[in-house]
């Protein structure tokens, strides 16, 4: 087996960037990953200062046009070069930056909706969709075969994952719960599945929604699972191509 892909997502729901290498840290999410996160005016919540409901913030399951923007992360500068279809190519430092941000994103975001409102981040507690310091891998196999049971090539952005593995069988992720695997210099224990919601049927190049990816998993094994959240157990550098081995 092998590591195929590093994936983040410096805002959450907001662009997604491919990584040569990254470095791990024991108890931490990939770094910069949902580093921030912009909330809507019908948030349940004042300034951030610890983890929130994903409910609070702005997501591809209710704004489809969000799945298709691209990010690229200058950490030292803390900007992100934000790309997308049609709303084009804006660069903002997300903590200074958060109006110019919310007014590039007002049209790709449905008026029907909870308008953005803010900015906002938690030094050191990432946004994700679990308040633990988890990392999503996933399995490409499973992503190829589920793709072959619908007859359309799944592109792995649909499902947010941070880590891509080559090399297992389909499906076999599930049988990796409570298992650790060692990628690189660092390792990682597999804890949970992730269930699905309806952002993974957005094709993440057009921002439209074309592929039952929640039918196809149910139909084929009765649940909406896709991938597995883990916990980076000892800290250590990764990079595509390092080997992964279960340990």
């Amino acid at each position: 087996m092998r590591l195929a892909q590093i994936c983040r997502h410096p805002i959450k729901s907001i662009g997604f960037e491919e990584l040569a290498s990254a470095s791990l840290t024991e108890g931490r999410v990939l770094p910069f990953d949902r580093e921030w996160a912009v909330l809507h005016d019908a948030a349940k919540v004042g300034a951030l200062s610890e983890w929130v409901h994903k409910m609070n913030f702005l997501r591809g399951v209710a704004g489809p046009e969000l799945m298709a923007i691209r990010a690229v992360l200058d950490e030292g500068a803390r900007r992100v070069t934000l790309t997308h279809p049609v709303a084009g190519e804006i660069t903002v430092a997300p903590d200074t930056d958060g109006d110019r941000l919310l007014e590039w994103l007002r049209p790709l975001w449905p008026a029907d909706k909870p308008a953005p409102v803010r900015v906002d981040h938690v030094p050191g507690q990432a946004m994700t969709d679990v308040p633990q310091p988890f990392l999503a891998v996933l399995n490409a196999a499973s992503n190829a075969d589920l793709g072959a049971r619908m007859g359309q090539d799944l592109s792995i952005h649909r499902w947010r994952g941070n880590l891509w593995v080559d090399g297992l069988e389909p499906w076999a992720e599930w049988d990796l719960m409570g298992r650790t695997l060692r990628i690189g210099g660092a390792q990682v224990r597999i804890e949970e599945r992730i269930t699905r919601c309806k952002a993974t049927t957005v094709n993440p190049d057009t921002g439209a929604e074309d592929a039952d990816t929640l039918g196809a998993l149910r139909a084929a094994f009765g649940h909406q699972d896709f991938g597995t959240y883990a916990l980076v157990i000892k800290s250590g550098p990764i990079a595509i191509g390092d080997p992964v081995e279960v340990l």
